[in-house]
C-alpha cells in the first residue's frame, strides 16, 4: 500500500514541475513574441543603414522596442525566481 505522504509529495512535486514548466515556456515564448511585434521598418523616418540614426516615430519605435525587450527579459527572470522560490518552499515542507 502506498503511503498517503508519498502520495502527497509526488503530486506536490508533479505541480512545481508543471508550474517551472511554464514559467519558462511563457517566459520564452513572450520574448520571442515582443521582439517580433515591433517592426519599425515600415514607419516613416526609418534609416535602414543604421536604424539607430532614424529620426522622429521611427525613433520612438526603436526605443519602445529595445525598452520592450528588457522588459519582457526582465519578466523571463522574474518567473524563474519565482519558480525557484516556491520550489524551495515545498522542499523545505516535504523534508
Amino acid at each position: 500500500m502506498i503511503d498517503l505522504a508519498l502520495e502527497n509529495q509526488v503530486s506536490v512535486i508533479g505541480i512545481i514541475a508543471s508550474f517551472v514548466g511554464v514559467a519558462v515556456m511563457l517566459g520564452i515564448g513572450v520574448s520571442i513574441l515582443g521582439g517580433i511585434a515591433l517592426d519599425c521598418s515600415t514607419v516613416s523616418g526609418y534609416n535602414e543603414a543604421t536604424p539607430e540614426e532614424s529620426d522622429g516615430w521611427a525613433l520612438s519605435c526603436i526605443e519602445a522596442q529595445n525598452q520592450t525587450a528588457s522588459a519582457y527579459s526582465l519578466l523571463l527572470v522574474i518567473l524563474i525566481v519565482v519558480a525557484s522560490v516556491s520550489i524551495l518552499f515545498v522542499v523545505r515542507l516535504l523534508g
